[in-house]
């Protein structure tokens, strides 16, 4: 789970920002994954651990999320929370310190240079998500439930059961390595979806 080699670490992300990408891609006008952001020519940012490279990228952008006309960028990152060093830290607090940490890292920038809004995507390995990251889903929700006509309640929870199972296939990976996979869900049938979960769990 915590180990930097075999692109585990990378692809549990990346599954997290596709998935989400392609939910704004419906509702938000210019979604882009990984857009690189303006450089910086002169602008004062803060604080000093900031993220100033010429080539920073946020994972992904979409126009009119939060505001009209405002692009709002979003950064993902999937923590252990059984990491040795997170051992003293409660769960509450390991996802409040990541999103300040995404923050500083791309808040300032974003603002005074993107003239957007960012918002840290923090999830754990376990399953759970950090405290901005669910007004975030929230809100994909209601846009998502208002394009499709299906209910906000059943649109929240199949949000939440792909964002579990792309977690999980994460985790599975990490622990027995990957496999090929004999069924991947194709429909975008919200209702069909949620009804076909609750006959499961029948």
């Amino acid at each position: 789970m915590i180990c930097p080699h075999g692109g585990m670490t990378i692809i549990r992300h990346n599954e997290i920002r596709d998935i989400t990408a392609d939910w704004l891609s419906e509702v938000c006008s210019e979604t882009e994954k990984e857009p690189q952001l303006q450089p910086i020519t002169g602008e004062s940012i803060f604080p000093k651990s900031a993220n100033k490279k010429e080539e920073a990228r946020s994972d992904i952008k979409a126009k009119g999320f939060w505001c009209r006309q405002q692009s709002a960028f979003f950064d993902v990152r999937v923590l252990h929370p059984n990491a040795p060093s997170y051992r003293n830290s409660s769960i509450p607090s390991l996802y409040r310190n990541q999103e300040q940490m995404k923050k500083r890292e791309y808040g300032d920038r974003i603002r005074e240079i993107e003239h957007g809004s960012f918002t840290p995507l923090i999830f754990s390995t376990s399953g759970g998500l950090g405290k901005e990251s669910t007004v975030a889903y929230k809100r994909i929700a209601e846009l998502l439930a208002i394009k499709r006509k299906s209910e906000y309640g059943a649109t929240l929870a199949w949000m939440r059961c792909c964002l579990s199972f792309a977690l999980l296939r994460s985790a599975i990976a990490c622990i027995r390595g990957s496999r090929k996979s004999a069924y991947q869900i194709k429909s975008k049938d919200i209702e069909l979806g949620f009804s076909e979960s609750q006959l499961c769990d029948n």
